[in-house]
């Protein structure tokens, strides 16, 4: 008797086979700690420590960090579900973070931060959507891949960037590798400044009101996947072009419009940095977080629900392993990057390796429970 793929449990999708693979990906960790001479134990209580505590800082970097792994982690998603793989969202956040930084640097002195807020998020959306509708462009009309378009459109923001700061920012009053600070009163404040407006004393992170606003387009993202007409357009591409073609959809321009929304999520990611976190433009501020959205897209199964609480993990990988530097000397960034790296691993690269094990034994689950349920009746 055959079981349809709708009777694995969604925990199971959602919570169980992440938890299985995060614990596979920790236990191999373990192993490679013990190899420097280090205690597992004391190793991963640490990180999360320094990931979870309120009192130094550790759980807000944590949403700070987690802020921009939500961006570029939906930016990916909304890509897959139209059947294409944006690996350019370090290249969409790069040039949107140009855009915030010429934005601040001609008006954030004659604009406060309710109106400078606004724009500084339309205008990363745009300088990213347009980042990423050029890849989406040569692949529905040029038949470009859209992997190589994208890879390649990294290298190109960063060209751009690094003509752009040394040639003309620098020159407003920054360095060869960073503009000014922009005005205060243009920018979002931190949460300890807002803590301290209001009489709390909050340890000083860079977490600012941008988290609310992953928050905000995580349900945004949902509806219109789940709840448009063009959500369900872009689904039916993904799964069989041809077929919505048959159906009537324009396949091409579905290609185009959500790689175009792809790039101004990942675009988006710059108003957590450049606007909220840094309040400057610096080189290379995006930090690899771009390519951590794949990660976090697959780990999330490429839902916004899904993707906040991975975002929240790899967060917290990140805000821990820093800790971990601090504490334990011994262990080096290198390994640090090793055991982030083997989460990516296990719950990217490795996912149908746990998955469909687990899967299978839940559907055939299922088929027992159905076929004792007909024999009874």
């Amino acid at each position: 008797m055959s079981v349809p793929q709708q009777s694995v449990p969604m925990w199971v999708k959602t919570f169980l086979v992440p938890a299985i693979q995060l614990s596979v990906a920790l236990v191999i960790s373990s192993l490679v700690v013990l190899l420097v001479g280090e205690s597992p134990t004391e190793a991963f209580g640490v990180m999360i420590k320094g990931a979870t505590n309120f009192e130094y800082g550790g759980l807000s970097n944590t949403l700070y960090y987690a802020t921009n792994f939500v961006f570029t982690g939906l930016a990916v998603a909304v890509a897959f579900h139209a059947g294409l793989f944006n690996i350019g969202g370090e290249g969409q956040a790069y040039i949107a973070g140009l855009g915030i930084g010429i934005l601040m640097l001609l008006l954030d002195g004659v604009l406060n931060m309710w109106l400078m807020a606004p724009l500084a998020i339309i205008v990363a959306a745009a300088f990213g959507a347009l980042w990423g509708a050029i890849p989406g462009y040569l692949q529905a009309k040029r038949g470009s891949h859209i992997v190589v378009t994208t890879i390649m459109f990294n290298f190109i923001a960063a060209s751009i960037m690094g003509y752009a700061l040394v040639e003309h920012i620098a020159k407003y009053g920054g360095n060869s590798t960073d503009s000014r600070y922009f005005n205060p009163e243009a920018v979002f404040p931190k949460l300890y400044e807002l803590g301290a407006n209001w009489g709390i004393e909050l340890p000083f992170s860079l977490l600012n009101p941008s988290i609310l606003i992953a928050l905000l387009v995580a349900y945004l993202v949902w509806v219109l996947l789940f709840r448009t007409r063009l959500g369900y357009a872009i689904r039916v591409v993904g799964h069989n072009a041809t077929a919505a073609e048959y159906a009537g959809i324009d396949a091409k321009k579905i290609i185009i419009i959500a790689m175009t929304i792809s790039g101004a999520l990942a675009g988006l990611m710059a108003v957590n940095e450049v606007y909220g976190a840094q309040n400057r433009l610096i080189l290379n501020f995006s930090g690899g977080f771009g390519f951590i959205g794949i990660a976090v897209a697959l780990m999330g199964r490429n839902h916004p629900f899904g993707i906040v609480v991975a975002a929240l993990l790899f967060g917290a990988l990140y805000q821990g392993g820093t800790e971990l530097q601090f504490e334990m000397p011994s262990l080096n960034p290198e390994l640090i990057m090793v055991i982030q790296g083997l989460v990516i691993f296990f719950t990217g690269a490795m996912d149908r390796l746990i998955r469909k094990p687990v899967e299978d034994f839940f559907m055939r689950r299922s088929a027992k429970a159905a076929e004792v349920t007909h024999g009874a009746v």
